[in-house]
């Protein structure tokens, strides 16, 4: 029963990495170059339903007619939910002929994926917390939950807040820090590589911020509160200023994350890179000759970039904590 619970983790993982792999179109380096297909990796992808060559059988026997009947079949969302005009900003169908669609991509399967790979590494935690007995995987996740508890939340807001937050910081933690390193697998797409994820994570702090700071101390002595006693004559502007620096903090998380998470995969990308540009250009003896080298430095970027995993979830959470504390408890 030990080897169960990080068996089903790792078939989470991979079975996700299968899933994107068959719904998603795959780049073509013939036509766009190797570093753009590569870099196309980093790019969310609508998931599109498979499609056979019997269309092309269907409308016609040359050439031509197999070819626009691949095109029209190419694009066709595995998921897609038909949404009124007004809701056109949602819209991430190609085909204009769809209407407004809101289509499924790739990054959900791994956002679900982390979600599950959290349901399933807690199952055992509680019990840990009990009688002290678990697997490995068991106590390395409540040790990280205690180490979230005791250096992350509490230092930063007053305990009663802290304790009633704390689900809210485990989860920004370990679903960061669980899409994170599903990014390093082979096959597998990085969520908090894409500016939406991290700015919908961002988002979650700022609501807390404002309603809980609005809760805690009121709803119109938080805005007072914004700005620390002044002549009258410059309240209006440090009361500008002040909420300028609430909207920047949490557009500070949704970057921070965005550009670490993207960086690291576009350096191993760019190593990756070197091998089918030289080899692809009538160099190939460069192309064998680069393959050693730039495979060590992509190990060698990856390794860091397992490290930068854990690192980021540390940072978005610890200054989650910082500003929210500082929204609920203004004096600090």
């Amino acid at each position: 029963m030990s080897l169960l619970r990080p068996i089903l983790m790792l078939a989470v993982v991979i079975g996700a990495c299968v899933l994107t792999t068959r719904f998603t179109p795959h780049h073509s380096a013939e036509n766009s170059g190797a570093f753009n297909a590569l870099y196309m990796h980093l790019m969310p992808a609508a998931l599109e339903a498979p499609h056979h060559d019997d269309a092309g059988e269907e409308a016609g026997h040359g050439e031509e007619a197999g070819k626009e009947a691949d095109d029209h079949a190419h694009g066709e969302p595995l998921f897609a939910l038909s949404l009124p005009a007004s809701l056109a900003i949602f819209d991430y169908n190609q085909d204009p002929s769809d209407g407004v669609q809101l289509v499924a991509f790739n990054l959900q399967i791994f956002q679900l994926a982390a979600v599950l790979l959290i349901l399933i590494g807690f199952a055992g935690v509680p019990r840990h917390m009990k009688d002290g007995k678990g697997d490995v995987v068991t106590r390395f996740l409540a040790g990280a939950c205690m180490y979230v508890r005791d250096e992350i939340v509490r230092p930063n807001m007053q305990r009663a807040h802290a304790e009633k937050l704390m689900p809210l910081f485990l989860y920004l933690f370990f679903f960061i820090l669980f899409m994170n390193l599903m990014g390093l697998v082979p096959g597998s797409v990085t969520p908090t590589a894409c500016i939406w994820v991290t700015a919908a994570l961002a988002l979650i702090v700022l609501v807390m911020m404002i309603i809980g700071g609005m809760v805690v101390q009121g709803p119109v002595a938080y805005w007072k509160n914004l700005v620390p006693h002044v002549p009258l004559g410059l309240w209006p502007l440090l009361f500008v200023v002040e909420v300028v620096g609430v909207l920047v903090k949490p557009f500070a998380l949704t970057i921070r994350l965005f550009a670490n998470m993207t960086g690291g995969h576009m350096v191993v990308l760019s190593f990756m890179g070197l091998i089918f540009y030289f080899a692809g250009n009538s160099f190939s003896p460069m192309g064998y000759a680069t393959a050693l080298p730039a495979v060590a430095f992509g190990v060698f970027i990856m390794i860091i970039e397992a490290f930068v995993a854990f690192m980021q979830a540390y940072v978005f959470t610890i200054l989650s904590a910082i500003f929210v504390g500082s929204s609920l408890h203004p004096e600090h």
